[in-house]
């Protein structure tokens, strides 16, 4: 890391010190999320920043980041509280590297632990929530296995919380094979009702102490 942009992570840590939940939103930007699809996506993750917006103290607590993946895995919004959030367009296009950018969010997870640390921020466990129209494809076995693998054991110590939502015809068996939580099948595209509820579920986290055991609404726009 440079000098300035140590001195501005010190800056940033100092002129909001409160403790942190970071948020890696994990979405499937592959061909078969074009159309209706990605426009309904887009619209949930405005619904996402502004239904945060709401709420002071989830602005100041919650970080939000962005990673898409299609034959690429792309960081489209690094750690950013909710009120500097600015919703992205996505667009779809190629295959599903699951497995890649299930690495690239954890390790994203671990280095903002890290700078936490540095600080002197406290932090509650950091979310991934993945969302997927299909299953991991045309990526090495190897890598989506050792994702999974890297996963289980995070989850296991309690390093993070991974959610995974499946869309339309995902392979939801595929998915439950990568993490101990079962995943949720989204009820149509009811993106917006997805989005409202992690931000319920973001503001509780919030409100609460960062080791405080917390019982999550209940996702009613999805199915287990």
């Amino acid at each position: 890391m440079s000098e300035a942009s140590r001195l501005d992570e010190m800056v940033e840590f100092a002129e909001n010190p409160e403790p942190r939940c970071p948020c890696v939103l994990l979405l499937d930007t592959s061909s078969s999320m074009r159309g209706t699809p990605i426009a309904a996506l887009n619209g949930g993750l405005r619904a996402f920043r502004d239904d945060l917006m709401q709420d002071a103290l989830a602005l100041q607590r919650i970080e939000v980041a962005v990673v898409t993946f299609d034959s690429n895995v792309q960081l489209i919004q690094d750690f950013v509280t909710v009120d500097q959030f600015d919703p992205p367009i996505l667009t779809a296009q190629g295959y599903t590297h699951m497995g890649a950018a299930i690495h690239q969010a954890l390790d994203m997870v671990q280095a903002r632990k890290e700078q936490y640390r540095t600080n002197g921020v406290a932090y509650y466990r950091p979310w991934v929530f993945m969302m997927t129209d299909g299953e991991p494809q045309d990526e090495p076995n190897d890598v989506v296995e050792q994702a999974a693998q890297r996963l289980k054991a995070d989850e296991a110590q309690k390093r993070v919380a991974f959610f995974a939502v499946g869309v339309e015809k995902a392979n939801m068996a595929r998915l439950a094979t990568l993490s101990e939580r079962t995943p949720i099948k989204l009820k149509g595209l009811n993106f917006v009702d997805m989005f409202v509820w992690l931000s319920a579920s973001m503001q509780a986290v919030a409100q609460s102490q960062p080791d405080d055991q917390l019982a999550l609404p209940p996702p009613e726009w999805g199915t287990v």
